[in-house]
């Protein structure tokens, strides 16, 4: 495979695998498939865009016809499948997007490969990224399979257990090339201040309340974004084919203990008493169908590809600080909206 598409990679960990490979394999042509919405962001891939191996393509996953196009246009031999609407919260105010994007926006991408490919597999790969909430919420003890049960809670857990259905059945049915991955929540650079750890630190900095839902006991396995790119290469390229890896963090934390620790790594940076900012601690309503406890056992990925975290939860916290405070313009721009102009500004021309 020389042709590799990557889907979403405008956005958080979208960006840090196409950095991974572009760099990394420079005799691949990675092409960069991502609508642009808010969570997507070309300035996350500044730093790489010139490259001559790197490509950018504009396009929405839910356009069937155009994402044929992609296809032939672009020889695609490998498909890593990462765009997809992400966060809980959104997918209860509206669910209807999440199926749009994530079930037929999945089902769109394996018609165009089964199409193009034409039965012809041979190195060939479509690789679908998922998430260990589609296995539904552990009690205080457990861990998560490959062979765990899908048990989905919210409009986003289902529509990715759907699209998970979806790319097996065109394994069973057309005999397509596929492998998928499961991972726990990712935290590090690039990632869209919704969520809780760069929501935090944004609060932080600018002396904003920290809204923690209900008593903030939910338990979550936390996964440097960095890792789960490197996990992403090693299934991609040595992972068996039809078999699912699930990529964990190997760090559960609560969502309280979480934020203190956030709390005392940012007052430690800037020059603040350790401990002053939990006072912003704020407890807000929990979130309807909250799932209690992630987490999931990534023994088989370690043991079958030798695959581990490079960092444990307190390092890459303090790393992931250290680079949205050394980072104040990205972050402005995003929550100012202004990184939508980076395209028109950068793109429209070429």
């Amino acid at each position: 495979m020389t042709n590799i598409l990557i889907t979403g990679g405008a956005g958080f960990i979208g960006s840090h695998v196409v950095r991974l490979f572009v760099n990394k394999y420079p005799n691949y042509n990675i092409f960069n498939l991502d609508s642009l919405t808010y969570a997507g962001n070309l300035e996350n891939l500044r730093d790489i865009e010139d490259t001559d191996n790197y490509h950018f393509i504009k396009a929405d996953i839910r356009d069937s016809q155009k994402m044929l196009s992609v296809f032939k246009e672009n020889n695609i031999d490998g498909i890593i499948h990462l765009a997809a609407e992400s966060h809980v919260d959104r997918s209860i105010e509206n669910p209807t997007i999440f199926v749009e994007t994530n079930v037929l926006g999945t089902v769109n991408l394996l018609n165009a490969a089964r199409h193009h490919w034409n039965g012809k597999f041979d190195n060939k790969l479509f690789y679908h990224v998922s998430t260990d909430e589609v296995y539904g919420s552990l009690g205080e003890t457990g861990f998560f399979l490959e062979t765990t049960p899908y048990d989905p809670k919210s409009p986003y857990s289902s529509s990715k257990a759907s699209s998970d259905h979806f790319v097996r059945a065109y394994e069973n049915t057309y005999k397509m090339p596929v492998k998928i991955s499961n991972c726990s929540n990712n935290y590090g650079s690039f990632q869209f201040p919704e969520k809780l750890i760069p929501l935090c630190i944004n609060n932080i900095k600018n002396g904003k309340p920290l809204p923690i839902y209900g008593k903030g006991e939910n338990i979550r396995d936390w996964l440097f974004v960095e890792d789960h790119a490197t996990a992403i290469d090693e299934i991609f390229h040595n992972g068996k084919l039809g078999d699912t890896y699930n990529i964990g963090g190997l760090n559960e934390w609560t969502n309280i203990d979480l934020v203190k620790l956030l709390c005392n790594t940012c007052d430690e940076l800037l020059g603040n008493e350790i401990g002053s900012s939990q006072k912003l601690i704020t407890y807000v309503t929990d979130r309807a169908g909250h799932d209690m406890r992630y987490a999931i056992d990534a023994s088989k990925l370690t043991s079958e590809l030798n695959w581990k975290p490079s960092v444990n939860f307190e390092q890459g916290l303090k790393k992931t600080v250290e680079w949205y405070f050394n980072n104040t313009d990205w972050l402005e721009n995003v929550t100012s909206g202004n990184y939508l102009k980076y395209y028109e500004k950068h793109y429209n021309n070429r």
